[in-house]
């Protein structure tokens, strides 16, 4: 008996989650009788009980099985709960946005209710059938919150603004969760950007990131070392933006760097940062693009001249250096249907039209004219030398004139050739665009370029194997079944002809080692 337990455990499915009892008595009786299978329910999916065992958390198919004890659910009334937890503006904007389209698309109605100040309930009906498909809880914590109810398996899904720290991601392994560094893990439903904000009354229009990381580490403490008034630097930082996997951490602080106590004011809630900002003239504060506020935003800069300020297209193209993806992270285990047609439809393009709605940047793909383009040439113009010749600069401009620029922009995680998250998703992306034949009769160009360190003919030719990685990466995205001949795709490099930042900063070399695609009409 025992030895035909561990058979259908090994053969089990990963997983379930959605109504969650108080842990009660099952036994699950095969229907022949041959296998008993004893423990406490954990939550029914509609298709499979999940049961905590002796030998473990086992998912078991309700097709194959009886179920008796008090814990058993009732079946005939059954509808999928899905748990949602995590940042505060997209649980409250973003996500109730996604389940409305979501539930027209699938022709259900939507009422939502208040179940507490930070908890809301969206329930889902076939008003044709009067019959309830699914609910959707929608809790409003942070992203460490909603990592730790992922461990607790308090949440189905949780939707945050940085990748999993370490320390978590250890924590969710032990716990049973998975491995959340697996690209399946976490999807890109949206994009935002992490932008430095001041008082209106600020007279700094600019900061580089040396300055961000000099007045964060207690380093810089006057803004009359960066041109502003002769007075005290008041910090302010979203206490989430400390956890390892933040954008703050890794492009401003540094991993393991501790802020001195005293220095910063850290807050729960963002729309504190923004009151104490807008009662200081001498305040700064790391905000973000999807939450504004009467607050100024403050451009980033760099020694050699460039500036970048948060703009949606620098955000879709990675341009900008603080682009924040928004990622939705689920378990390594069966969740209902519902839940896995809702992860479908969050990263179509259907759905990236809602986004275009909300205040979070969307992922659907605009075109950029050459003649919008005209600040790159002039910096790439001013910053020739010895290594970049007008021959160079003319052969990017012969290659590009005519064509448009994509705001899909690829970029490789630090010191390694894959791809970081928010590529990945554009990759799927695009290759979606072309199965639905949205470039047919065009010709897509895989432009890579690098940054300025080294040897130009070693960039040119390192940018070059970029653009075909990225390419072949589209390809096997596509498939087989899709027709070659329909769309010309090809890949070049132009090594560090065309820079976006400066390259006396890590930044500014990130940003410039990057594939952009360029469409152009074969007529």
């Amino acid at each position: 008996m025992l030895k035909s337990v561990r058979v259908l455990a090994a053969t089990l499915a990963c997983l379930v989650t959605p109504i969650v009892a108080t842990a009660q008595d099952v036994n699950l009786l095969s229907r022949d009788g041959s296998i008993s299978i004893s423990g406490n329910f954990l939550s029914f999916d509609g298709e499979f009980y999940r049961v905590e065992t002796d030998l473990g958390v086992l998912t078991v198919d309700s097709s194959g099985v009886l179920c008796e004890g008090p814990g058993c659910p009732d079946l005939d009334g059954y509808y999928a709960q899905i748990r949602m937890s995590g940042d505060t503006k997209g649980t409250r904007v973003l996500l109730p946005a996604l389940i409305t389209a979501f539930a027209l698309r699938n022709g259900y109605t939507v009422a939502t209710s208040p179940l507490s100040e930070t908890q809301r309930s969206m329930i889902l009906t076939d008003a044709e059938n009067d019959l309830t498909v699914g609910e959707f809880l929608l809790s409003d914590t942070s992203n460490a919150e909603g990592f730790a109810d992922l461990v607790s398996e308090n949440t189905d899904m949780v939707l945050t603004l940085r990748k999993v720290a370490p320390m978590e991601m250890a924590l969710a392994f032990e716990a049973g969760v998975g491995d959340l560094s697996d690209p399946l893990r976490a999807r890109v439903v949206a994009l935002d950007g992490l932008v430095p904000v001041v008082s209106r009354s600020n007279i700094v229009h600019g900061l580089s990131l040396s300055d961000l990381s000099a007045i964060y580490r207690g380093q810089m403490t006057n803004w009359q070392e960066i041109g502003g008034a002769e007075a005290p630097i008041v910090a302010h930082l979203m206490r989430d933006d400390l956890q390892d996997g933040s954008e703050f951490r890794r492009m401003i602080l540094g991993h393991g760097v501790q802020i001195a106590e005293g220095t910063v004011t850290l807050h729960d809630r963002y729309d504190s940062l923004v009151a104490a900002i807008e009662q200081d003239p001498y305040a700064l504060g790391l905000g973000r693009m999807s939450e504004g506020g009467t607050v100024k935003p403050v451009g980033l800069s760099g020694a050699c001249g460039f500036e970048a300020r948060a703009a949606a297209s620098d955000i879709k193209s990675e341009d900008y250096p603080l682009t924040r993806p928004v990622f939705l992270y689920t378990p390594a285990r069966r969740l209902p249907t519902l839940a896995r047609e809702f992860l479908s439809f969050v990263v179509s393009p259907a759905a990236q039209i809602v986004v275009a709605r909300t205040d979070f940047v969307d992922q659907g793909v605009d075109e950029l004219s050459f003649r919008d383009q005209g600040r790159r040439f002039a910096n790439a113009i001013s910053h020739a030398g010895e290594e970049i010749t007008l021959e160079d600069l003319q052969s990017v401009t012969g290659t590009l004139q005519g064509a448009k620029r994509l705001t899909l922009g690829f970029r490789f995680e630090g010191g390694s050739t894959t791809l970081d998250a928010q590529s990945r998703s554009n990759v799927h992306l695009l290759a979606e665009l072309l199965e639905a034949g949205v470039y047919d009769g065009q010709a897509l160009t895989f432009a890579g370029f690098s940054d300025g360190q080294g040897r130009a003919s070693i960039n040119a030719a390192l940018s070059k194997r970029r653009a075909e990685a990225v390419l072949k990466a589209v390809r096997q995205a596509l498939g087989d079944a899709f027709e070659a001949d329909r769309v010309t795709l090809r890949a070049t490099g132009f090594g560090e002809a065309m820079p976006l930042a400066c390259d006396d900063v890590e930044w500014g070399r990130s940003l410039n080692r990057r594939v952009e695609v360029w469409v152009k009409s074969q007529s």
